[in-house]
């Protein structure tokens, strides 16, 4: 099924993975990349669960764009052991125009594709998603109202 507005597809692998990372943890974490010659959306590479932050923030590639889940483990001050599911839309500052519209424009209709995604991060270096920042997004939120799903910021 083709977005209509960049025209690319969602290859079916990149929905099965991340069912199994999401329901089964069978991976840490996912790098897609979009196929331009296939007009399609398509998975690059995969985590094994023992990976760590550092393997995957050395997935991506310095100078193209790519999107990615990571599958975040953390402990709250309570000592409940909790984990997010972040949507990361990787754009280097030197990666090519073309490249960032193309990724700009087919990222809602694929977020859409993968049900289950709890926070999403833009980044253009590294530094925008360094592993304080995933800590400090994935303990910003927190659930007032299971009923309602109201989410009010800490801060």
């Amino acid at each position: 099924m083709a977005n209509a507005a960049s025209g690319m597809a969602v290859n079916d692998e990149c929905k099965l993975k991340f069912l199994e990372l999401k329901a089964k943890r069978t991976h840490r974490f996912i790098v897609y990349k979009i196929d331009e010659k296939a007009k399609e959306v398509i998975v690059e590479k995969v985590g094994e669960p023992v990976s760590t932050y550092e393997d995957f923030a050395a997935s991506l590639p310095e100078t193209e764009c790519r999107y990615a889940i990571y599958d975040f483990d953390f402990v709250t001050e309570e000592n409940c052991q909790k984990s997010k599911i972040f949507f990361i839309a990787w754009s280097p500052d030197i990666s090519r125009v073309r490249s960032k519209m193309l990724y700009a424009s087919s990222k809602d209709r694929f977020k859409r594709e993968l049900d289950g995604i709890q926070v999403e991060l833009q980044a253009t270096d590294p530094t925008e998603m360094s592993l304080e920042v995933i800590k400090g997004r994935a303990t910003e939120y927190v659930i007032v109202s299971s009923s309602a799903m109201e989410i009010f910021s800490l801060q």
